[in-house]
């Protein structure tokens, strides 16, 4: 007889790993399945945790070289000791992949090894070896979007898996791709001495965020060096070798706007036009489970697949691509299975870019309220006028409120500037409990913080900021 469990999970990233770890503790007999000889999924080998190790580090290295004499700090000789970071980097994942396992065995979850395929409702093969289940959960993630005319190789046209483990500065970095991925990582390379020019076919950086906040992204963006060539399609990828012998790529853009044609030469070209639900192989197609135009599996409120007993979250299902957004669901499924009432609030889940500054949003934009016809009140604070920012050196960008125009009930906020993801909680909560843009102006903050500024964004929402 096979191995029986009360829930196989397939996949150990953010939403399957706290899955695993809700349903255990309400419990559960609780596999979860994953192939890499590490646990935490794409987010936490090679995604999220890798990704930030390198922006705080190149961060660190720029401020020693440009930051830190406004401060009185005056540093010589700094260098780059790329291999050491790229070592700090893997300490860091290590440590949280470690983490992950330590955390399935203190809650009894057993690691199914291998890849997974779906058989039927109730049963899944992983390696080779049938087991049973009472629910499945497909929690699988999402790979790079591929871009025809552009052959990954993973050495000189790479995606996010590549670009994280360069073992030098390239000369030039060519990005494919104004978005989230694109710009964090072509941040890092920035830093440490890359030339980097971002190629966008839309006429915008960040679709999908506040409109005027990505224009302001992209004007400090620029003033830190990076070159953006918007409305310009990328229409081939051709390998090369420099005048030095060494390997290059020559791309072909087309301008939207133009209809011109050119040809630039990149040391080292990052794929990041977005991201696709990993589905393949997981016997989808012939256990009848439902997909939809663009590749997800199909669910309803419940995460309930078509076919009963097969359940999904994260990534491979529709809405946002986030990492937090995948473990509220995992949380939710997990009590839902359970027969406790499990919910996701989708309009209080903030997205943030950690690039310098960083951007944060959560709720509606303005061009969504607009859209949708709703009146309603902006408040806007820069960071300027911001006693601790000041004090920090780090006065770029603001803070943007949006308020229903009847109730004052707030409906989003976009930050941009430090912390900015540390500041979009305060939000993020205030939209959770329907808290109104007064609560937030009244509500006592320390002084001085950068915290103030989303109270002074509060208040500018009825005209009564206090520092503008």
């Amino acid at each position: 007889m096979p191995d029986s469990f009360d829930l196989i999970i397939i996949g150990s990233g953010p939403g399957g790993y706290v899955c695993a770890i809700r349903a255990a503790q309400l419990g559960m007999k609780v596999a979860c399945v994953e192939r890499r000889d590490t646990l935490g999924g794409t987010c936490l080998n090679i995604g999220c945790i890798p990704s930030k190790a390198l922006l705080h580090s190149s961060e660190k290295f720029h401020e020693a070289g440009h930051g830190l004499a406004a401060h009185g700090i005056n540093v010589e000789g700094v260098t780059l000791d790329l291999a050491k970071m790229q070592a700090r980097k893997a300490e860091v994942v290590g440590a949280n992949t470690k983490g992950v396992e330590f955390l399935f065995k203190k809650n009894k979850i057993t690691w199914l090894k291998g890849a997974a395929r779906i058989l039927a409702a109730g049963r899944v093969d992983v390696a080779g070896t049938e087991y049973t289940a009472k629910n499945i959960v497909i929690a699988t993630g999402s790979d790079s979007t591929p871009l025809p005319g552009v052959e990954v190789d993973e050495t000189t046209i790479v995606t996010s898996t590549g670009a994280l483990e360069l073992d030098k500065v390239p000369g030039h970095l060519v990005v494919i791709g104004g978005g989230v991925i694109g710009l964090e990582l072509g941040s890092v390379w920035k830093r440490l001495g890359a030339q980097v020019t971002v190629v966008e076919f839309l006429d915008r950086l960040i679709p999908g965020n506040d409109a005027e906040v990505a224009k302001q992204f992209e004007r400090i963006l620029t003033r830190q060096g990076m070159k953006f060539r918007l409305s310009t399609k990328v229409t081939g990828a051709t390998p090369t070798t420099s005048a030095e012998g060494t390997s290059q790529v020559s791309l072909t853009l087309e301008s939207l706007k133009k209809g011109t044609s050119e040809t630039i030469a990149a040391d080292v070209v990052l794929l990041a036009i977005g991201r696709r639900p990993h589905t393949e192989g997981l016997g989808l197609e012939e256990a009848g489970v439902a997909l939809d135009a663009r590749g997800r599996v199909v669910t309803d409120a419940h995460y309930a697949t078509n076919i009963p007993g097969i359940h999904a979250i994260g990534d491979v299902i529709a809405g946002p691509m986030l990492a937090h957004k995948a473990e509220d669901e995992g949380v939710a499924l997990a009590e839902l299975l359970a027969g406790k009432p499990g919910h996701v609030n989708y309009n209080a889940i903030p997205g943030v870019i950690y690039t310098w500054p960083e951007v944060a949003s959560v709720g509606a934009t303005e061009e969504q309220l607009k859209e949708a016809g709703t009146e309603y009140n902006t408040g806007k604070f820069p960071f300027t006028a911001n006693g601790r920012a000041r004090a920090m050196g780090m006065t770029d960008g603001l803070v943007k409120i949006l308020a229903d125009k009847t109730t004052d009930r707030v409906l989003g906020c976009h930050i941009i500037g430090p912390e900015a993801g540390t500041l979009i909680a305060e939000v993020a909560m205030a939209i959770e409990f329907g808290a109104s843009s007064e609560d937030i102006g009244r509500l006592c903050h320390a002084h001085p913080t950068l915290s103030e500024a989303v109270k002074e964004a509060a208040l500018a929402v009825e005209g009564r900021a206090l520092h503008i």
